[in-house]
């Protein structure tokens, strides 16, 4: 596993962790461990290998994630937690949901989605 990097990203709590020999353009599985004790895994997420039509359904989907983290941050913005910056985050989340869903709505309209092709 290679410990993911990004300049917005801190391991001061915790590290993420993803394959590096994988099939489909992009890593599949992530760990998320604790930084201060590396053997407490805090999460494995699976995501989808290989498209649904040739592969079944095996894993997550990028948009099931966003959704989660979307239903978080609007339960804390009607908390006392209330920020702009939440909201902000919601607002942003939902519009990558949207592109998401414009690359799918382009997917189905070629006629290659659920397909290995371009």
């Amino acid at each position: 596993m290679k410990e993911l990097k990004h300049d917005l990203l801190t391991s001061k709590y915790t590290k993420v962790y993803h394959e590096e020999d994988f099939q489909f353009n992009a890593p599949h599985h992530f760990d998320v461990v604790s930084s201060e004790d590396e053997t407490n895994l805090l999460a494995g997420i699976n995501f989808q290998e290989g498209v649904i039509k040739e592969h079944g359904v095996n894993g997550v989907m990028n948009e099931d994630l966003i959704a989660v983290i979307i239903t978080r941050l609007e339960h804390f913005n009607q908390s006392d937690f209330r920020c702009r910056e939440n909201s902000m985050a919601i607002t942003k989340l939902e519009e990558a949901l949207l592109w998401l869903r414009k690359r799918t709505m382009g997917r189905e309209q070629r006629g290659v989605e659920g397909k290995h092709v371009k």
